[in-house]
């Protein structure tokens, strides 16, 4: 039981990277503004609190995937902005390699194909 836990704690700690990244890819932000931006290309479906946010950033600049620096806003507070690093690069490669296959094999079972019963 604690391994089948185990493994959908990696699989959403895996997914919100992924969105990270993406997210990041597109430019450097501040964590709110990953939040927000992730929200609004998710069209307001998928949205990531703080509690789940901060530390997946954290892990991430950990794993030197992302790089951190403090600024100052636009209206003068301090903001510690995320970049991708050539490491995420490589790593968001890799992630959305394997999230295509696991989509397409989720589509697999859900299509036309698997659509030939329902009792």
């Amino acid at each position: 039981m604690k391994q089948r836990y185990q493994n959908r704690i990696e699989l959403l700690q895996g997914t919100l990277d992924l969105l990270i990244l993406q997210t990041l890819r597109w430019g450097a932000q501040h964590g709110y503004g990953i939040a927000l931006a992730i929200r609004a290309n998710s069209g307001d479906i998928l949205q990531v609190d703080t509690g789940s946010l901060y530390p997946a950033l954290h892990r991430l600049e950990r794993q030197k995937r992302i790089a951190a620096e403090w600024k100052v806003s636009e209206n003068n507070q301090r903001v510690r902005v995320y970049r991708l690093s050539p490491a995420g690069k490589k790593k968001l490669a890799s992630e959305r390699s394997r999230w295509a296959q696991i989509s397409q094999a989720i589509a697999g079972i859900l299509g036309p194909a698997g659509e030939e019963s329902e009792a």
